[in-house]
């Protein structure tokens, strides 16, 4: 990027952007560990004020991006490259969807996969009537899968699209840093972008992706440990076990991104998409499969009928218990994405030069939602079809405790028990487990990096390893101070910090639109000259056709150079050969 010393990116570090945002982070946790009960409360009730408040809104500008986002595919603006007319895409199509997915969703896909449906039909924390389709147990379960697509499928693709497609085209189509601001250049200006105002806004997207990953690991050690246990491995690891799981996931992370795009995430993205795969075909094959097949397709049309419905659902009419409701679920997982989007969006803008608009909002939205279908489909639906076939149970029983209760992070193991070679599938799944975590952590630390130091699509080394080590720290120091409560904590805190960065989102939107309708009348003009120019040439061929001018002049050519026009003194005329002005 020829502008980036312009624009300061080749400094190590963004100075307005790099101490703020370490320094707020180590500073929420020291106030975590030093005031551990205060702390909590505090964000609770912030979160609790936005959840209750602002529902509404989340669930509207949600909805709004996927309108958006289907819009830059469907529309006239879709042929523009992210970067010159004739580049070419760095990433083949396979490394780039492994990426893409791996940063993006591929962890939460393992972690929810047969969990989330399983709350859903146990009715956690409260079934809302207008959740779930039906009274009967095959109704609801069938309700608890589309809700389950409902918060995995298009919508959070889409505001990952969003950001992705913003940056993409700042970064690669106008030759600016990597790095948010600059997407909203064209409404703000150059002087308030790479300004104070430009950094708050860096500042905020370092803290919700360091929030993000860090909620990861510290999450995802629960899952891992499960595992562990069910192979037998270890007993109750305790918090020495889970500090060391997340001290192992932060180096292999470290050593990934010390290596870069093209080696270390590209490499491990593509191992992570094959295990992911051949688990998905285990299940598949070994489990119920005909019905997963009937399942999927019947998946597929509802879906597709209650999307907008489910969509647009605030539970209005449902009371106390609505809220909670959606505060659990619809309104928690809106503010979770739009948190995520500056970490997932970077990141897939940074690997998608070369493809047009098109291409990378339909690969971004429509093929990630479609492996997201088949994946709740087959895990989804398998521990769906378990529960019911257990003698009288309706909502309790098999995989759902007699109180009603749902293991997060053991159902995955417990589903993977019921099927034959079950150590194996359930060795394969930690694996995979430990996997999409390193490459959640490397990909969150690479985009943290790049935003702290000014835009520089290749950041140093050190201070890759810094930002993963300063994951690790938060999420280690959050499990030992609050545990359970201080990892709920840091999830609060990054829904709260999604409501100023959904502003972004909208601003980005406006933006994209007035830069994608700028490049349409640029097309139209570059295309309404070459059909002049072309009409010129016909006309000026059909006038040598018929002797009017010579042949071998053209429509820029002065004819009065030319001896053969007759317009010379010889013939006593200065008067041009008609056509000439043409």
């Amino acid at each position: 990027m020829a502008q980036s010393g312009r624009y300061r990116g080749e400094r190590a570090v963004r100075p307005g952007v790099f101490f703020p945002a370490a320094g707020f982070i180590v500073a929420f946790v020291v106030l975590a560990m030093a005031l551990p009960g205060a702390s909590f409360t505090w964000i609770t009730a912030a979160q609790d004020a936005v959840v209750d408040s602002l529902g509404w809104y989340y669930v509207a500008v949600v909805s709004a991006f996927v309108v958006f986002a289907l819009w830059t595919v469907v529309g006239r603006s879709g042929e523009v490259k992210l970067g010159p007319d004739d580049a070419e895409p760095e990433f083949g199509l396979g490394s780039w969807f492994a990426m893409l997915f791996g940063a993006g969703m591929g962890i939460g896909l393992v972690f929810w996969g047969v969990a989330e449906p399983l709350h859903h039909f146990a009715g956690i924390p409260n079934r809302s009537p207008e959740m779930l389709q039906g009274g009967d147990a095959a109704g609801v379960a069938e309700g608890a899968l589309v809700q389950t697509l409902v918060h995995w499928g298009l919508h959070p693709w889409a505001i990952y699209a969003v950001v992705g497609l913003a940056v993409a085209y700042t970064v690669h189509r106008r030759g600016r840093p990597v790095s948010l601001r600059w997407a909203l250049e064209s409404l703000l200006g150059e002087r308030r972008v790479r300004g104070a105002l430009g950094d708050v806004i860096d500042v905020t997207a370092v803290v919700g992706t360091v929030f993000g990953v860090a909620t990861s690991l510290g999450l995802g050690v629960s899952q891992i440990a499960a595992g562990l246990e069910a192979l037998d491995l270890v007993r109750d690891p305790g918090l020495a076990g889970k500090v060391l799981i997340i001290g192992l996931i932060t180096l292999l992370a470290i050593v990934s991104v010390a290596t870069g795009l093209h080696r270390g995430i590209r490499l491990l993205s593509r191992l992570n998409l094959g295990l992911a795969g051949a688990l998905l075909v285990f299940v598949a094959v070994t489990g119920p499969s005909l019905f997963l097949l009937r399942e999927g397709v019947q998946l597929v049309g509802v879906y597709a009928q209650d999307l907008v419905r489910i969509s647009l659902n605030t539970s209005a009419l449902s009371g106390e218990r609505g809220v909670e409701w959606q505060s659990w679920w619809t309104v928690f997982y809106w503010g979770w994405w739009i948190a995520w989007a500056p970490f997932v969006g970077v990141f897939i803008a940074r690997i998608s030069r070369g493809r047009s608009v098109r291409e990378f909002v339909a690969g971004v939205l429509l093929v990630p939602s479609a492996v997201t279908l088949v994946w709740f489909t087959v895990f989804g639906g398998s521990a769906l079809w378990h529960q019911l076939r257990r003698e009288g149970a309706q909502f309790h029983g098999g995989l759902i405790g007699d109180d009603g209760s749902v293991s997060q992070a053991g159902a995955l193991y417990e589903l993977l028990e019921s099927l034959p070679w079950a150590t194996v599938a359930v060795g394969l799944a930690v694996v995979l487990v430990a996997l999409f975590f390193v490459t959640s952590s490397d990909s969150g630390s690479l985009v943290a990096d790049m935003l702290a130091s000014g835009g520089r699509a290749d950041p140093p080394v050190w201070s890759r390893v810094f930002w993963s080590l300063l994951e690790g720290a938060v999420a280690v120091a959050l499990l030992t101070v609050g545990g359970e409560t201080g990892l709920t904590a840091l999830r609060y805190a990054a829904v709260i910090i999604a409501l100023p960065f959904s502003v972004v989102m909208i601003a980005m939107c406006v933006a994209m639109v007035r830069s994608l309708r700028a490049e349409r009348r640029l097309q139209l003009r570059i295309q309404r000259g070459l059909q002049r120019e072309e009409l010129t040439a016909r006309v000026w061929q059909n006038l040598a056709e018929e002797g009017v001018v010579h042949p071998d002049t053209g429509p820029g050519d002065d004819p009065g150079d030319s001896p053969d026009t007759g317009g010379g003194p010889e013939n006593g005329s200065g008067n041009s050969p008609p056509g000439a002005g043409l």
